[in-house]
């Protein structure tokens, strides 16, 4: 698999799959949510007496919430959190989360579902999120493009992002090889995940991270935003 880190005409190398589908993270990539999930880990964090920011949060996107929870505990206090310590700093979290008003969709990121649905191609949503808030409305936000049975959740798998396990159970689910997918991140670790499970990867910078951040993942190719991946998509999927 090549390794791309210049966009000029390097989607073109769509061309060279056998396309069957898309396989889409959601936040930060469907939803605009990573700047409320950053200010609710961090809000829930510090209520425990934990030092965190928000860079932090990003950088830990798509893992489980307990995934995340013990890796802070463990660099910052040398120890796992207990599972009372987790339900309580997740339902801070959760709760703070709904707080923060509605979450809007990303800029453009309906014209790139449109246009892989009119190709024919399978749409996933892959995503380390348990936010019933956001996984409630996806077909209120995006009508048509999502069926349950195409979405895999943190309530699906054991290992979370940067495990491969969430997208090798999205290709499972879809009877599809790793060569017939495309995915679409914005996270490393999420990156992380759809390369170690062989597929090839689009990272969106959505959001604070630095684009190295994303490089050093393993992200085949790289965006600034939605607008400018859906006008050269749009060269190759027709």
């Amino acid at each position: 698999m090549m390794n791309c880190h210049c966009n000029k005409n390097k989607i073109s190398i769509l061309s060279c799959l056998d396309l069957k589908a898309f396989f889409f993270d959601m936040d930060g990539v469907l939803f605009d949510s990573m700047p409320h999930h950053a200010e609710a880990w961090t809000y829930a964090f510090r209520q425990m007496g934990i030092d965190f920011d928000e860079y932090e949060a990003y950088m830990r996107e798509g893992m489980t919430s307990a995934g995340t929870i013990n890796e802070i505990y463990r660099l910052k206090l040398g120890r796992k959190a207990t599972e009372e310590e987790c339900e309580r700093i997740y339902k801070i979290k959760s709760d703070y989360f709904e707080t923060l008003g509605e979450t809007k969709m990303i800029p453009h990121v309906t014209d790139i579902l449109q246009l892989v649905k009119n190709a024919g191609l399978d749409i996933f949503v892959v995503t380390g999120s348990g936010q019933l808030s956001l996984l409630d409305t996806l077909n209120d936000h995006f009508p048509g493009f999502f069926q349950r049975e195409k979405i895999i959740t943190a309530f699906d798998v054991k290992k979370g992002k940067p495990d491969p396990e969430p997208y090798l159970m999205a290709l499972q689910k879809g009877n599809l090889k790793p060569d017939q997918v495309v995915v679409i991140e914005n996270a490393p670790l999420g990156v992380q995940s759809a390369v170690a499970a062989g597929i090839f990867t689009i990272a969106v910078n959505t959001g604070i991270l630095k684009d190295e951040e994303l490089i050093n993942s393993g992200a085949n190719l790289i965006y600034k935003d939605m607008k400018s991946l859906y006008e050269e998509l749009k060269t190759v999927i027709k």
